[in-house]
This record gives structure tokens, C-alpha cells and sequence, in this order.
């Protein structure tokens, strides 16, 4: 798949609340919560057009009896797609939409991505840095394959920078 990056557009909080609201009435109370996360959950940050979404479950195996039926709706059922416990739907095909990560309420990940999210919203001096590094990517990689490769390192460094930030609000707020 090509890489398309995107200024951010206040669109993609629309589309993410439109996209929960249907995928409520295919899972129903199996939800307890969505959160949007990734660049399209920070504004002003640049992003593939693609609305990262969690939904988080009280038990994981009860989203693998809706694959035929998120099929069915023209979902791409990904499985844990590399991160254990997770379930991934893609929306889309080529010129995807969405990405659906699901959860189970107790998994270490949510914390990880939504910590993340917050540092970047609450930061914006480390956004408009990601973006002007993304930029830089998005003219060196055509292929998404090869870019998330690129931006990794980059990303764990930021993610544990993140990680100490919310580490060190949580002291500071005892």
C-alpha cells in the first residue's frame, strides 16, 4: 500500500464517532468503550488518512465469532495481525478508512497507545516534531511497509518519553 499523508483534518473525529456507532450495533454490549488513538486522534498532527480506533472488550474470543459477519460488511479480519490479544479489522482495501483494534479491558497496550495519544495532544511541540519527521519519511518511502519500518525507532523513543511523562504526572499528583 502507497503512503498518503495528510495535514490533519477535524473530519476524522467525525468519522470515528460515525464508524463506533455502527460497529456498536454489530457488537453490541461486547464494547465496553472506543477510543480513538493514532496521528488522526491529535490535531494538528500530520497522518495517513486512516482513523485508528480501539475498541475495548470484556472478552476478546467473543469478537472472533462476529469475523464472518465483519466480512460480510467488508472488513478485513487480520486476526492479532503481531500484537498478541489484539484482533485488527481494516477498512477499506487499498485506500483504507479505518483500522479497528480490539482489546480485551485488561490488555497492557491500551495504556501504552492512549498515554501516547495524550502526551501528543497535550504536547504539541512533540507533535509538530513527529509530523515534520513523518514528513521527511513520506519523501523518502512510497510503500507503508517500508515508512512504519523507518519511523519505528522513533516512535519507541517518543512512546517511552511518553511513558515517563504520565509515570511522572501520576507521582506528582499523589
Amino acid at each position: 500500500m502507497d503512503v498518503r499523508l495528510s495535514d490533519w483534518n477535524e473530519n476524522w473525529a467525525r468519522m470515528f464517532e460515525e464508524e463506533s456507532r455502527f460497529l456498536k450495533t454489530v457488537f453490541g454490549d461486547v464494547i465496553i468503550n472506543f477510543e480513538h488513538f493514532g496521528s488522526t486522534s491529535v490535531p494538528g498532527l500530520k497522518a495517513k488518512p486512516v482513523i485508528d480506533m480501539m475498541a475495548i472488550v470484556v472478552e476478546i474470543e467473543k469478537v472472533d465469532s462476529l469475523n464472518g459477519e465483519m466480512a460480510f460488511l467488508g472488513y478485513d479480519v487480520a486476526g492479532e495481525w503481531g500484537i498478541p490479544g489484539r484482533r485488527l479489522f481494516r477498512k477499506g482495501g487499498e485506500n483504507r478508512t479505518h483500522h479497528i483494534h480490539f482489546y480485551q479491558y485488561d490488555n497492557e497496550q491500551i495504556h501504552r497507545h492512549l498515554i501516547f495519544r495524550d502526551y501528543l495532544r497535550i504536547h504539541p511541540e512533540e507533535a509538530a516534531r513527529y509530523s515534520v519527521f513523518k514528513e521527511g519519511l513520506a519523501k523518502r518511502f512510497t510503500k507503508t511497509s517500508e515508512y512504519s519500518q523507518a519511523k519505528k525507532s522513533f516512535v519507541l523513543d517518543m512512546e517511552r518519553r511518553a511513558l515517563e511523562w504520565h509515570d511522572n504526572d501520576r507521582k506528582n499528583n499523589r
